[in-house]
């Protein structure tokens, strides 16, 4: 465990010092500010975030990755995956210590959201377990999606192509499940598989106030079954 928290540190400081970061925190602040005007806080509104947080899953697709794509790649491009690799330390501690990492660098990024959820607060009388709920969600579903874009990085030294390949996994376990599913020639057991795939309906219940096992359940197994395909992957290339 020591050696996942020191890896952890270590990318978390690597990811500060990273330009592309401090882009992502300031689109991701200005997009959830004016997302936040626009939805929540209006004459007449009513006091919750709920419309909130399902656009800030959306725009999480196209801004999470950005964070992942340079966790493994940057470490086969510049090299040091080799010294790394030589460490008394497993494929699975390395793999763990990164998406810790990114997930430590996740939590500032949605720090704009308790902001926010204060404000709404200060001016209005609003459920706050919808609130907590909401932005617990919003972590599993960032801790999915940098779990993704960390297998993604692990099979590429191009930062771009990690970046691509993670969206496309996300968007196929949204959009594109959602929209195989309403088809009519599927049997009704694929259905249901699909639809239970559908990252935004696992999501849902989180923004509504509720917390269900099964879907916290599918958020965590999720992000152990990528991870350990990064793991997978990494120790194909000690291999090579």
């Amino acid at each position: 465990m020591p050696h996942v928290l020191t890896i952890a540190k270590r990318e978390l400081t690597s990811l500060f010092f990273s330009p592309i970061a401090y882009v992502v925190l300031g689109l991701f602040g200005l997009s959830t500010v004016l997302l936040f005007l626009r939805v929540s806080f209006y004459p007449g509104a009513p006091a919750e975030m709920r419309g909130v947080f399902s656009s800030v899953a959306v725009l999480m697709i196209f801004l999470v990755p950005a964070i992942s794509m340079r966790l493994l790649s940057e470490e086969y491009r510049s090299g040091t995956i080799e010294p790394l690799m030589t460490l008394p330390i497993s494929d699975t501690q390395v793999v763990l210590g990164k998406w810790l990492g990114a997930m430590g660098f996740l939590l500032s990024l949605l720090a704009p959201l308790i902001v926010l959820a204060g404000v709404l607060a200060f001016n209005a009388d609003p459920d706050l377990g919808p609130i907590v709920t909401g932005v617990l969600g919003l972590l599993l579903v960032g801790g999915l999606y940098l779990a993704i874009g960390t297998f993604a990085s692990a099979t590429t030294q191009n930062q771009i192509i990690a970046f691509i390949v993670t969206i496309f996994i996300i968007l196929a376990l949204t959009y594109l499940s959602s929209y195989l599913a309403q088809n009519d020639w599927l049997y009704d057991w694929v259905k249901q598989g699909l639809f239970y795939l559908n990252i935004y309906e696992q999501y849902a219940d989180f923004a509504k106030g509720l917390i269900d096992l099964g879907r916290v359940v599918f958020f965590v197994s999720g992000i152990g079954l990528f991870l350990f395909f990064a793991t997978l992957t990494l120790q194909s290339r000690r291999w090579r």
